[in-house]
């Protein structure tokens, strides 16, 4: 059986290449579903080890190289890729000290073409694009979204649309969908109206919508679970943490998690914990009364990344916390930089938002909830200069309402010898 569209609600079904973001009947989200009693038979830990290195398209890619997984039936010619995936998990023993657990593992997402994630998502949107014969893209961005659509929609020669709020957008990344060519365009919104624009222009226009409530965008960002499983030789973690934003990520992990299960590649699947900003928090409310309520809240922390307070995918978000048995924790600005700082410090770098996975960790083993000797996973989201103005800041402890708990100063003398070994000597001790 090809694969299908699936609504996760009414369980509607609708071919793969019907052009559809939610059901036409309930309004619901709708998942790619593969048949995996086929795919059982034919996918094997040896079949993904057997790839790795290789330099033949489409495995190459990080993304592709579970393709079976991903999209089973597409013709390579269809394939938009730029080698995404293939990211390094960093063993981290100091900040698994600091957070309180035996075993720290960072996944870093930054290290994708454009600088994040949403390279793994783009690369089956935009390859759905070219198969719906779309010339047209277009997403509502905080910011990683915009610079991944952009690049992939101009080396797929298609237009790139780009919705910014008109504040608080991260210059590292406003840049990028700018240099690749994307019409930029700035409204007086926050991201969840923009959100709604694009859908609402885009149905008008005869455009195709590249935020993650676009199913086949959620497909590439499984394969992080896929890649990261992989690389620790197929032993499954005890904990996986990331943060949310819009949930495209937690809730592609759950789903990729499960079809690993479900398909014998795993014997277990790992908890979840999903750490939103305080300030950007309603799946973290939608929690604490076990989703049975859900409110949208105005959305304000310096984790522009996950500046999102009505997240797309908060459904399937909450069904990746009852399939793995997951939580839902949140985090300060002041505990995010501080994080920030730490993984920073290591020679590794990422994004405020992706530090809420350190933060969280932390947090969760304070309470209980992860156990010292447990082995956890964290994603970061984003390279370190998707948003340098927040890095130099802490550090010159010039935020707002936040203070560095652990500056490197930047030191400012004269071209005085003296000045310099003093300074010098100072830090030596």
């Amino acid at each position: 059986m090809p694969s299908i569209l699936r609504c996760m609600s009414c369980g509607q079904e609708y071919p793969i290449q019907t052009l559809l973001y939610t059901c036409e009947h309930c309004g619901n989200l709708l998942d790619v579903q593969h048949d995996l009693d086929t795919l059982r038979r034919t996918v094997t830990r040896s079949l993904f080890d057997q790839r790795l290195g290789t330099l033949d398209t489409p495995y190459k890619s990080g993304v592709w190289r579970y393709k079976e997984l991903i999209y089973p039936d597409l013709p390579d010619h269809f394939i938009v890729s730029r080698s995404e995936g293939n990211t390094n998990l960093y063993p981290a023993p100091k900040l698994a000290a600091w957070a309180g657990v035996k075993t720290l593992y960072l996944k870093h997402e930054g290290e994708n073409p454009t600088g994040s994630f949403k390279d793994r998502g783009m690369t089956t949107g935009v390859t759905q694009a070219r198969v719906l014969g779309m010339r047209r893209v277009a997403c509502a961005s905080t910011g990683n979204t915009s610079a991944s659509m952009a690049a992939y929609a101009t080396f797929a020669e298609m237009d790139g649309i780009v919705f910014f709020q008109n504040s608080h957008i991260a210059l590292g990344k406003l840049s990028q969908a700018i240099a690749y060519g994307a019409t930029c365009i700035q409204i007086n919104a926050d991201f969840d109206r923009n959100l709604e624009l694009v859908r609402e222009i885009s149905e008008k226009l005869g455009i195709y919508v590249l935020n993650s409530v676009n199913p086949f965008r959620l497909e590439g960002q499984k394969s992080i679970m896929f890649e990261t499983i992989q690389q620790l030789r197929w032993n499954v973690p005890d904990w996986i943490v990331c943060p949310g934003g819009n949930l495209g990520n937690s809730s592609s992990f759950g789903k990729g998690l499960y079809e690993l299960h479900q398909l014998g590649l795993i014997d277990r699947i790992p908890r979840i914990a999903i750490i939103q900003a305080e300030g950007a928090n309603p799946l973290y409310l939608a929690y604490q009364h076990d989703f049975e309520e859900y409110k949208p809240v105005h959305a304000e922390t310096i984790a522009t990344a996950i500046k999102i307070g009505n997240p797309v995918n908060y459904a399937k978000a909450a069904r990746t916390i009852r399939w793995t048995n997951g939580v839902v924790e949140q985090v300060t600005d002041q505990q995010i930089m501080d994080a920030k700082a730490l993984i920073d410090g290591q020679g590794i770098g990422c994004e405020p938002a992706s530090a809420c996975s350190l933060a969280g960790a932390r947090k969760l083993v304070e309470m209980g909830v992860i156990q010292p000797h447990e082995t956890v996973v964290g994603i970061l989201t984003g390279h370190i200069l998707k948003d340098p103005d927040a890095t130099i800041g802490y550090h010159n402890n010039s935020l707002e309402n936040l203070s560095a708990a652990y500056p490197n100063r930047l030191y400012q003398v004269e071209p005085s010898v003296d000045e310099i070994t003093r300074i010098l000597e100072t830090k030596a001790h």
